[in-house]
């Protein structure tokens, strides 16, 4: 190549590191234009607030003025129109999907009435519905305590702290039906001077306390799981006071809180028909959750239920909490590559297997009290049915941890197959020890079995009168359920809402 030559390739790559130099420096600055722009309007909205928002705020309302994006995205979780293969944000009626739960909570309120969860917005009017908190006509009636709105409004730490957390656990469910009003929404989670992200539950803060962890210690990244675990876990409420309490003691594992649970001789109910001790499950979501991969690898439940969106210079959470499912563009495909179609797939195919193996476990252990029951009118004692009751009691917590939790089949599929495995394996093992004790006692057939294909089949079964259940409900929400919300909007406590 001659030196003309050389000269011209030269200047024709320094001309190209010019522009390129040129573009580089463009691109640069209109990222620190970008960068300026939305530090500028987060600091105009935080400096430039509508409302002075002091202490513990439960009127979800009065921070639509300062935070309008994120209101208006939590209002959304009163939409029900999302819907999947397995379920949506609409109820669906479990019982009468699977009416062998009946069976499984003979004795409990959850035979009476068992519905899917809809959005936070409906917490409040779907807990006045609800069977299962009874048809209290006056303060002091009720099957339900106080600790029963835990979960369901920020207006729960706002009497904790007037009332005192153990005196707030002690009264009934219906004594705080005019103070329990807004639905879970933003003094849930956040400090209202300065929206921090902030744990008001006891429960969490004593529970990683006795898994020895303190809250003061947590990073901002599992903050944004801890806010959700104040209430998506497991817990129970104890004997004396109904104080709620989470049993990690030994650990966030099934095998670690039923250990616990056995060490105190915990049960929520004797079963109607087996006379087993049952512990009730409530929604072990977060104990799965950290199981599972996305955990293990840092992701927060927020990243996945609440996705940022960006509008003008300001990216804020989405604050319609839902299924990733509805809007997989800003969650999955965030960190995933895959399409739409097959990441959607992808989860309905692990919701699938995991509900094989659990229809198994529910037929199977639906079967083992009915035969309890048969072995004891034969005249079987405490001491024959010993292990068989012991068996169904593990195989019960390991069903209902499973299936309670919500997204469980997703959040840890292994884990969740395993715990359901386990229960199965319990509960052919229940089944075989009251064979042994009926073969004892003379009997060496088949057990009859009653027809529990329906719900209303079921709940027969178990001796629930369900009409009257309905009707007591009904004249409730009618005539309780108004007075409660009446006297809330006099005291200042409600800012507006009608079912």
């Amino acid at each position: 190549m001659s030196n003309n030559e050389n000269r011209k390739m030269k200047s024709w790559v320094a001309w190209l590191l010019f522009f390129v130099t040129v573009g580089i420096v463009f691109l640069l600055g209109m990222l620190a234009a970008s960068i300026t722009q939305r530090r500028a309007e987060v600091a105009s909205i935080l400096n430039n607030k509508k409302v002075n928002i002091t202490g513990i705020e439960s009127r979800n309302e009065i921070f639509a003025q300062n935070y309008p994006r994120e209101y208006e995205s939590w209002i959304r979780t009163a939409d029900t129109t999302f819907q999947s293969e397995f379920n949506g944000s609409s109820v669906a009626d479990v019982l009468e999907q699977r009416p062998e739960m009946v069976i499984l909570w003979a004795g409990y309120a959850f035979s009476k009435d068992y519905g899917t969860p809809r959005g936070h917005m409906h917490a409040i009017e779907d807990i006045h519905h609800t069977l299962r908190t009874g048809a209290p006509l006056s303060p002091d009636e009720g099957p339900q305590p106080a600790t029963c709105w835990t979960c369901k409004s920020p207006d729960v730490p706002r009497l904790m702290d007037s009332l005192g957390i153990a005196e707030f656990y002690k009264g009934t469910w219906a004594s705080l039906g005019d103070e329990v009003v807004n639905p879970i929404g933003c003094a849930d989670c956040h400090e209202a001077e300065n929206m921090n992200l902030k744990i008001s539950r006891p429960g969490l803060i004593e529970g990683l306390k006795n898994s020895g962890r303190n809250i003061d210690n947590i990073p901002q990244q599992e903050m944004r799981s801890l806010a959700c675990a104040q209430c998506h876990v497991e817990y129970y409420f104890t004997p004396d006071g109904k104080y709620l309490i989470f049993p990690w003691h030994n650990g966030l594992t099934v095998e670690g809180s039923e250990r616990y649970y056995d060490s105190i001789r915990f049960a929520d109910y004797t079963h109607k028909l087996s006379r087993a001790p049952i512990i009730k499950a409530q929604h072990p979501d977060y104990e799965i959750y950290k199981t599972g991969i996305h955990a293990q690898r840092g992701v927060s439940c927020a990243d996945c239920h609440m996705p940022y969106i960006s509008e003008g210079g300001v990216k804020y959470s989405n604050h319609q909490i839902r299924s990733p499912l509805a809007s997989i563009n800003s969650t999955c495909q965030v960190c995933h590559r895959e399409s739409e179609e097959t990441l959607r797939n992808a989860v309905y195919e692990r919701q699938r297997s995991a509900n094989e193996i659990r229809n198994l476990v529910e037929k199977e252990l639906a079967a083992a009290p009915i035969e309890a029951k048969f072995a004891w009118e034969r005249g079987a004692t405490e001491a024959e049915m010993e292990e068989a009751l012991q068996l169904i009691r593990q195989s019960q917590w390991r069903w209902d941890y499973a299936v309670a939790s919500h997204g469980g089949s997703f959040h840890s599929p292994v884990e969740f197959q395993r715990i359901l495995a386990m229960s199965l394996d319990r509960a052919h093992k229940a089944r075989f020890a009251i064979s042994k004790v009926l073969a004892q006692l003379g009997h060496t057939g088949d057990v009859p079995m009653p027809d529990i294909s329906t719900k209303e089949k079921a709940q027969a079964y178990i001796g629930l009168e369900m009409t009257q259940e309905r009707e007591a409900k009904k004249e409730f929400v009618e005539t309780v359920v108004p007075e409660w919300l009446k006297k809330a909007r006099a005291n200042n406590r409600l800012v507006s809402r009608n079912y």
